[in-house]
């Protein structure tokens, strides 16, 4: 730019008369003319090249970023400028701006488990650079490092760790693949000074075949666990109806047994039955005419001791009733 300057003030200085011209002056006016044009184009030349190296001088670092400077002469330099106005010296020295906040790297790939399941698996990165190594950084990987390693890096250990585990244990234990994973590239990414914050797995499916494989053992467990419930029902029915055949065969017994010491269990038995059928009959609005031995309501009749020789020739007959 300067001397582009530099030409064009001196062209002007050319083309400018010298002397002679129409409106009058001798050869010492136009001569003392060319040496003020020569004199301002110095002086432009000179306010230009202090501009540029006041501009190209300084460089500022934003909030979050680094920069590491490369000279012409002596390659990369060892110092890393932090946040704010740093200086250079212009043309000689090139100022390259990193950002070392984190950001972060998905990465989704189709692996296999240890029982040959296929396993689709996403996993999310957090990263940033060692600020403390950003010369090195530069120097072997350039401004996009995370391009270069990290893809490469995250699918091999995936990868990697995928393989240990069956399909089952993907899911069941899935917090102890995460961290091994964040583990295998944890030490990876620290030979290319790379520092992790967090790994995460943000996916995991498997092939069509295995999930209703899964679903169908799922359901055929669920069917063996209502059949056994269904059993342990038939069992306690089972017990249920048991207990009651037994109570009532003793309950039976032990009437037959009331019966035999003592005929009068009956009549009060009969007495308790009257009183229920008279309270039911009572409380009817119908007229109602009916056979009082049938209701058992003739209890001041010869009722008892029909009903008393009918068991005792029941129980002759059948060799219950001894004398």
């Amino acid at each position: 730019m300067a001397q582009k300057f530099k030409d064009a003030f001196q062209k002007m200085a050319q083309n400018m008369p010298k002397g002679g011209g129409s409106a009058g002056g001798g050869p010492g006016r136009g001569a003392g003319a060319a040496k003020a044009a020569s004199r301002a184009a110095g002086s432009l030349i000179v306010a230009g090249g202090l501009g540029y190296g006041a501009y190209n001088s300084v460089f500022t670092v934003e909030g979050g970023h680094r920069a590491v400077v490369y000279n012409r002469v002596v390659g990369m330099k060892d110092q890393v400028y932090n946040e704010g106005l740093n200086f250079n010296i212009p043309w000689f020295e090139r100022p390259e701006i990193y950002d070392i906040r984190t950001r972060p790297v998905n990465l989704q790939t189709l692996t296999g488990s240890k029982d040959l399941q296929m396993v689709t698996i996403g996993v999310r990165v957090l990263h940033k650079p060692d600020q403390n190594h950003l010369v090195w950084i530069y120097r072997h990987l350039g401004k996009n490092y995370d391009a270069r390693i990290l893809p490469s890096l995250m699918n091999e250990c995936a990868k990697a760790v995928v393989a240990r585990y069956n399909a089952n244990e993907l899911l069941t234990r899935r917090d102890d693949v995460s961290a091994a994973i964040s583990s295998e590239l944890s030490l990876r990414c620290g030979g290319f000074h790379v520092l992790l914050e967090d790994v995460a797995i943000t996916h995991l499916s498997f092939s069509p075949e295995y999930a209703k494989a899964v679903e169908a053992k799922q359901v055929a467990q669920q069917d063996a666990e209502r059949a056994k419930y269904v059993v342990l029902g038939a069992i306690q029915e089972k017990k249920t109806i048991i207990t009651k055949a037994r109570g009532e065969a003793e309950s039976a017994e032990l009437i037959g047994n009331a019966v035999k010491r003592n005929p009068g269990f009956m009549k009060l038995r009969r007495i308790d039955a009257a009183r229920d059928i008279a309270d039911i009959v009572a409380g009817s609005g119908n007229k109602i005419y009916l056979n009082a031995d049938s209701l058992l309501l003739n209890l001041l009749g010869d009722a008892d001791e029909k009903f008393a020789k009918s068991v005792q020739g029941s129980n002759e007959s059948k060799g219950w009733y001894k004398r």
